[in-house]
């Protein structure tokens, strides 16, 4: 949970760098790909869990 939570953080960052500071808009860009991959780790792992819960 904490490594979802430092994705999200770190994907927040970066989107607001990225559209603040002229030129970095490819920042904008890399924080919206942690921020999918973020929603990934967090959507496998609820899967695992609800898998375990239901056997």
């Amino acid at each position: 949970m904490a490594l979802v939570l430092f994705l999200i953080i770190v994907a927040i960052v970066l989107g607001i760098i990225g559209a603040v500071a002229k030129g970095l808009l490819y920042l904008l860009f890399i924080g919206v790909a942690v921020l999918i991959l973020a929603l990934a780790v967090s959507a496998v792992r609820l899967r695992r869990v609800s898998r375990r819960r239901t056997r």
